[in-house]
């Protein structure tokens, strides 16, 4: 065990500060990171490796991008947070809307888990009703009634739910499996969902799924919410909503909108945001909510996102997927890696998995692990689960790709 590692798990449950940083599901013990460059990350023994972590998520400029860095040190000069309202919460509100047809108003929170905790009151408030429809394997945050059958950090633990979540907490919960569209009746409030599912791997919706969905929620009044915590302006500038042709009622954000900062958001037309107190009786607060530093990192960031940058990752996702399948299954050893724009997955299987329930039974065959390990002592970093995905950047270089390919081919001798 590392000094530093030791040092943590004296003072912090299981040495880290969220679970999906720990290695349990692949063993080992984590790395600490001291410092972020482009695609790279140092650690604080000075092993320098490749990043496809990325803050799972959040760096899609790359780590300490120049003018993110820039913008958040002016807003720090001008006081880190206020309590009140401040010009740049506006400004990322107003890119929001702009980017993204039909939403008309949004909430910033702190978190993507404050953002789907708050649609999912929100979406309660707004029809009068208590059912909640999700998706197995779908990860929506760690709010007690968004856990059951989640992907992801849940999934990387080896739980099917969590201790301490009451029976009655969950007991207006449906799960239902992800591409199949579940019966609604007049007691679902609505039906949250990853319009691309990427906290278990990354399994795609398959074509009529969310057609389907939105379909099945206006025959019985529900509303549809997408959660876009991940493929929320990364997929393309007005999110899954642009990329599938669907439109929700609600809208979840958070990663790329805080620029590597703690941000989240929710949003939806004008007529259900005002359910929201001061408006309306839907109570949702956050004294750091739409934070100085968090909204000068998202607009920097959203700033550099134009058509051209979104070409430019997808051709790299497409790049890194055909050079990986070609040095892995050279090596004798069955993969895919499915992929919807720059999101891919990495599945050690012959065909890719449609609901959690064959990303499970794929998850456990022990290859991840095997193959993550040899990654790593190469110089490269995976997300440490089989549930996870990879982030390329718009730092990620073709000497990257090149570099990840030939130590993929390497490591696929370890499975």
């Amino acid at each position: 065990m590392s000094q530093l590692f030791e040092r943590a798990s004296q003072v912090i449950p299981g040495g880290v500060n969220s679970p999906v940083r720990a290695f349990r599901s692949v063993g080992g013990e984590p790395y600490f990171v001291a410092h972020g460059h482009g695609a790279y990350v140092t650690d604080t023994e000075g092993n320098r490796y490749l990043d496809y972590v990325q803050s799972y998520g959040p760096g899609i400029l790359g780590h300490a991008h120049p003018s993110v860095v820039e913008a958040v040190a002016q807003a720090a000069r001008q006081g880190t947070s206020y309590g009140a309202p401040t010009e740049a919460e506006v400004l990322l509100a107003e890119e929001l809307c702009r980017r993204i047809e039909g939403l008309e108003m949004v909430r910033l929170t702190s978190s993507g888990t404050e953002a789907t905790m708050s649609a999912v009151r929100l979406a309660r408030g707004a029809t009068g009703r208590n059912v909640i429809v999700k998706f197995a394997g779908c990860y929506h945050g760690h709010a007690d009634f968004l856990l059951a059958a989640g992907g992801s950090g849940v999934a990387n633990q080896g739980l099917s739910g969590c201790d301490g979540v009451p029976p009655s907490v969950v007991s207006d919960t449906i799960v239902a499996p992800y591409n199949q569209i579940p019966q609604l009746d007049d007691h679902v409030a609505a039906v949250i969902v990853e319009p691309v599912a990427a906290n278990m791997g990354l399994v795609a919706p398959q074509e009529g799924f969310l057609e389907g969905l939105r379909q099945a929620c206006d025959a019985v009044g529900a509303l549809l919410i997408f959660d876009e915590v991940i493929t929320g302006f990364r997929l393309c500038s007005g999110g899954a909503a642009e990329w599938f042709g669907v439109a929700p009622d609600l809208w979840c954000f958070g990663k790329v909108i805080g620029g590597g900062l703690p941000v989240g958001a929710f949003g939806g037309r004008k007529q259900i945001m005002e359910y929201l107190a001061p408006l309306g009786g839907v109570y949702q607060a956050g004294t750091l909510s739409g934070n100085p530093l968090a909204t000068a990192a998202g607009l920097a960031t959203l700033e550099l996102l134009d058509e051209a940058a979104y070409e430019k990752l997808t051709c790299t996702s497409a790049e890194l997927a055909a050079g990986l399948a070609e040095a892995i299954g050279q090596a004798g050893v069955e993969v895919v890696l499915p992929r919807v724009g720059s999101l891919l997955g990495l599945f050690f299987t012959s065909q890719a998995p449609q609901d959690f329930d064959e990303v499970s039974q794929v998850a456990e065959n022990g290859s991840y692990a095997k193959f993550f390990h040899a990654m790593l002592a190469q110089g490269v970093a995976l997300a440490p689960g089989p549930y996870e995905i990879l982030f390329p950047s718009l730092a990620h270089t073709a000497q990257d790709i090149e570099f990840t390919c030939a130590a993929a081919a390497k490591a696929a001798q370890a499975i």
